[in-house]
């Protein structure tokens, strides 16, 4: 499927058909991804949170796991758009802390195939200056075919700002 990139951030749905490239940035196969990792990036998982099936039974716990890359932060719904300003802005000093302030260090986004979150996500990088964003694309599923996943906590800053009053 040939899908042009937009212009801006994609605003549809997140899971869809998207563009084999993202200009600016780096596209990444899982070897291409397995080099990296020699640098250490920065890996940012956007993938969504799991949502309690509805009828799901009250006095049961709902305890859902989020598999994913060793070593990735994981900013559920970061690759939105919109994104709220106050959490587009949490997700730049995240990154910015992650990175040390340093915008030349590689960072990885992803997320499962076929998802416009994180190609969201790595695009806000490339028109916020940082000048080695990748997009893994394959996202954890492509990881897995390889590797293992690990299971995820969602950021503690990034949890927290749930739990802010809205602006």
């Amino acid at each position: 499927m040939n899908v042009p990139e937009p212009a801006g951030l994609w605003t549809g749905p997140q899971h869809g058909y998207t563009p084999t490239t993202l200009k600016g940035a780096t596209i990444l196969d899982i070897g291409a991804l397995d080099a990296l990792m020699a640098e250490k990036p920065v890996l940012i998982d956007v993938g969504i949170m799991d949502r309690k099936p509805d009828g799901f039974p009250a006095n049961r716990p709902w305890l859902p796991a989020h598999r994913s890359i060793p070593g990735a932060v994981w900013l559920p719904n970061a690759g939105a758009a919109p994104l709220p300003p106050a959490d587009e802005a949490l997700f730049f000093r995240r990154v910015e802390e992650l990175t040390g302030g340093d915008r030349s260090k590689p960072v990885v986004t992803f997320c499962h195939p076929e998802c416009w979150g994180s190609w969201n996500a790595g695009k806000r990088l490339v028109e916020k200056g940082y000048t080695r964003v990748h997009w893994f694309p394959e996202g954890v599923e492509g990881w897995q075919d390889r590797h293992e996943t690990t299971v995820l906590r969602q950021d503690p800053a990034w949890a927290a700002r749930a739990a802010e009053p809205q602006r």
